[in-house]
């Protein structure tokens, strides 16, 4: 076994960690969005709305981050984004007025959580020929760790101090593990040896298509609007459960182990999935699970008491955090190594618009009738749309880029 064979696992390790604090402060809005309203007089739609914002920011960021992990690799820009993330979170726990909360937060926050997805997927998918999508799902795993490790911990901070001081923490803990982690993340071998110049045994640095033709290709298309409402359908549920479940009744620090039970059941609901997607193609292994996916949310319209709850995150926790790593297996098994962190920050822009529904459409659910219901009802519908879209996925006839840069990195 060859050293980078070995040193491909160590990338999965260093992605996992830094999509697990990074997500995990992204996703702490949740649990302070009750003490931050209840402090400020802020309405929950105006704090969630920041939210949206930096998942429409983190879309569109993510494309320029992608272009720019393939010409300088991910180490730069994970680190950039690391500075950026950290100095967010100290800048919003400082603001008095929503509307630059909303622009530092919405803005801020989603161009420095953009610098990870490309990245981090175009990395490790470069890096592995086989158990590829075990290979990612172990990234998204750590990602998935999220809310088992940073919420509670940010449910935790908040018992015991003001919001604001939580976010500053939030801050330092986020500095101390990434910055380090960040300098464990390499270029592949085989990007590596697709960059240099053509010689007699290397093909040319140029890809085998373009990025318009990639961009404009059916097989990205359809990828693209199925992650789309793939993202819509859990944007919701993941936002705003906390919320209603504690508007149900439930003490909120009870609440938030719903989502921890989320990010559990994700866990193995990861692995299992790329184990499947190995074996049985990670096309119908996605079909599948987005439909199962758009049943699950619509477990959580029936939700009252906490058994009911842990139920459906459980369900749904698992189906959610499996399907999404397959988006970055198909963008590799029918794009070239050349432009994959481009493709993935553009597919990410498709994740980031649909994600961006979630928070904002609850909120205002929520403000407008009261209750949360509508929200899951809304969430079913965009799944089944998801499962109609991903069956039209057609892929390219053969890969297109040539067997010398499949084996520079087997």
């Amino acid at each position: 076994m060859t050293m980078a064979s070995n040193y491909r696992w160590v990338i999965v390790a260093a992605g996992g960690l830094l999509g697990c604090v990074a997500m995990g402060c992204m996703f702490s809005l949740p649990v302070f969005l009750i003490p931050m309203s209840q402090d400020t007089g802020w309405s929950r739609t105006g704090i969630s709305t920041a939210m949206t914002i930096a998942f429409l920011v983190m879309g569109f960021a993510g494309v320029a981050w992608g272009t720019l992990s393939d010409k300088y690799g991910p180490r730069a820009v994970c680190l950039a984004g690391t500075g950026l993330l950290v100095f967010t979170l100290l800048a919003v726990s400082r603001v008095t007025n929503l509307y630059m909360f909303q622009a530092l937060y919405g803005v801020l926050m989603g161009v420095s959580m953009a610098a990870f997805f490309a990245p981090l997927m175009s990395a490790v998918t470069g890096w592995f020929e086989t158990q590829r999508s075990l290979a990612v799902s172990l990234i998204s795993a750590g990602i998935g760790m999220a809310p088992v490790t940073m919420s509670p911990l940010s449910g935790v901070l908040i018992t015991h101090y003001d919001w604001r001081t939580a976010m500053m923490i939030l801050a330092l803990v986020a500095a101390v593990i990434m910055v380090p982690a960040c300098f464990f993340l390499r270029k592949s071998p085989a990007l590596e040896q697709a960059q240099k110049p053509q010689t007699q045994n290397a093909v040319s640095s140029a890809p085998a298509i373009s990025r318009r033709q990639a961009f404009a290709s059916a097989p990205f298309l359809v990828l693209f609007f199925t992650n789309f409402f793939c993202c819509a359908t859990h944007s919701g549920p993941i936002f705003h459960t906390v919320s209603y479940a504690i508007s149900c009744g439930i003490p909120a620090l009870t609440a938030v182990t719903i989502y921890s039970v989320e990010g559990l059941a994700g866990m193995p609901g990861r692995i299992v999935f790329g184990l499947m997607g190995d074996k049985f193609g990670a096309k119908w292994v996605l079909v599948v699970g987005l439909l199962v996916q758009a049943i699950g949310a619509l477990g959580y319209f029936y939700s009252r008491d906490l058994a009911a709850f842990y139920s459906s995150a459980a369900v749904f926790g698992f189906i959610y955090a499996g399907v999404m790593p397959l988006y970055s297996v198909l963008l590799r098994e029918n794009y070239p190594l050349q432009i994959l962190g481009t493709m993935m920050g553009a597919m990410g822009l498709a994740g980031g618009l649909g994600m961006a529904t979630g928070p904002v459409l609850g909120g205002w659910i929520f403000d407008t009738t009261g209750n949360y219901g509508w929200l899951y009802l809304s969430s079913f519908g965009m799944g089944l749309g998801a499962f109609f879209i991903a069956m039209l996925f057609r892929p390219f006839p053969e890969l297109p880029v040539t067997s010398s840069l499949v084996n520079a990195a087997s």
